[in-house]
């Protein structure tokens, strides 16, 4: 569900997450939050290499032909290789609290290239840890 739910953004995997810890009694919360945050980071694999790929199609090449396209896109990458830890705190942020929108940010960050490796691990870090406190929080509600 973790990785259907990164693909169709429509499709809302917190709801998911909820109606599992409302309907189920005792369960791993660390393991399910887990599970969930690496399904998530799966699901965004396409979203990252096909943005990551779109630097090679004619419309984005035709555009980034514009001087001012290209000046704004390589003052943007050359900052986010200048400072990875930034762009790896904004893909953090977006997995855990959804602002930006993770959708948007893996595009961003496929078309500046950035680390596969950092981009799954800010994922899978920000999305278990929000997962985690769903699952915690609906768990305490239900056995106030």
């Amino acid at each position: 569900m973790g990785v259907l739910t990164a693909v169709v953004p429509v499709i809302n995997m917190e709801i998911y997450i909820a109606s599992i810890a409302a309907t189920v009694g005792d369960l791993n919360l660390w393991w399910v939050a887990t599970v969930a945050g690496i399904g998530q980071s799966v699901g965004k694999i396409p979203w990252y290499e096909v943005s990551r790929s779109s630097m090679r199609w004619s419309f984005v090449r035709r555009q980034m032909e514009k001087p001012d396209w290209k000046r704004r896109y390589d003052k943007v990458h050359k900052q986010t290789h200048d400072k990875p830890w930034l762009v790896a705190v904004l893909i953090f942020t977006s997995a855990l609290v959804a602002l930006p929108p993770l959708a948007i940010t893996a595009v961003l960050a496929g078309q500046l290239q950035f680390s596969r490796v950092l981009f799954h691990a800010m994922i899978i870090l920000g999305r278990t840890l929000q997962f985690a406190a769903l699952l915690g929080g609906i768990a305490w509600l239900t056995h106030l």
